[in-house]
């Protein structure tokens, strides 16, 4: 079953403020570098200098929490800058809503960078299991990535702090992909990895208190998930270049829960897909 939400204000706010920060830091890093642009990171090419701006938004489906068995929409906008030439765009990188990476320094395969986005918590009322256990808030995601590059395969780790809402708690995630130019306009991307939750991250999605056991509909016991690896994942991308100022993305993640977060009651399905679909569109504002 799919069903229909709405991106509240805030994460709009959010995400436009993160991407603002994190494009001004970009900025103070100097130019970016030519093999900056590689197949995986660019969102369109506008022709000439002066300033351009790229514009453009995502939408997806997801699960309605983490281990439910039914579906919702979501969106997100994305904005990036473009001076003289340089497209402070390819810098982009986007896996997820909460997980939008900008590579802010790169060197001998090396890469570094910020990274910002939007956590999803749940209403008690997205899943029979849930019902009397209360909601989690959603909440502003920040943190930072690393990656080294190996031939055509980058591993890379990523630290994911919720700093607003509910649960402060944090994410680290693990993988390797392989970037593949299918042609001057198409391009692809896959990837393999793995995801560790910390105690308050578990506590808050897969976890039941007692006083929520006591109150639960469904009759659930209290359940402490501790911290651990909580899921294993591959992701597919697609890129296409329609014209110099059109891009469209797409991309599609499977997901399986392991661990203390599979056995949680609360989970219906250890099987959580999700997939994203976006264009970006580059014009000029001065030349």
């Amino acid at each position: 079953m799919i069903r229909r939400s709405t991106f509240g204000l805030f994460g709009f706010i959010a995400l436009a403020t993160g991407a603002v920060a994190l494009a001004a830091s970009a900025i103070v890093a100097g130019p970016m570098p030519a093999s900056a642009q590689d197949a995986s990171y660019g969102y369109g090419q506008a022709d000439g200098g002066g300033f351009s701006l790229g514009v453009g938004g995502m939408v997806g489906i997801k699960p309605k929490y983490e281990g439910s068995d039914e579906y919702e929409a979501f969106g997100f906008p994305v904005v990036f800058p473009k001076f003289g030439g340089n497209d402070l765009g390819g810098r982009v990188k986007v896996r997820g809503a909460d997980d939008v990476r900008f590579k802010l320094f790169e060197a001998g395969g090396f890469e570094i960078g910020p990274l910002a986005g939007y956590a999803f918590g749940r209403d008690e009322d997205d899943g029979d299991l849930l019902r009397g256990l209360g909601d989690v808030d959603d909440g502003l995601v920040l943190g930072a990535y690393a990656g080294y590059h190996v031939g055509p395969v980058l591993f890379d780790v990523s630290y994911h702090q919720i700093v607003t809402g509910d649960d402060d708690g944090y994410q680290i995630r693990f993988g390797a992909e392989v970037n593949t130019a299918f042609s001057a306009s198409w391009r692809g991307t896959a990837r393999v990895g793995t995801t560790f939750a910390d105690d308050n991250y578990t506590d808050s999605y897969f976890g039941i208190t007692r006083a929520q056991s006591l109150s639960s509909a469904a009759g659930l016991g209290a359940y402490d998930a501790d911290a651990g690896i909580k899921d294993v994942h591959l992701e597919l991308g697609l890129t296409w270049d329609v014209t110099d100022r059109w891009q469209l993305k797409s991309g599609f993640r499977y997901g399986r829960l392991v661990g203390d977060a599979a056995d949680s009651p609360i989970v219906e399905s250890e099987d959580q897909f999700s997939a994203l679909l976006g264009a970006t569109y580059t014009f000029d504002v001065q030349r």
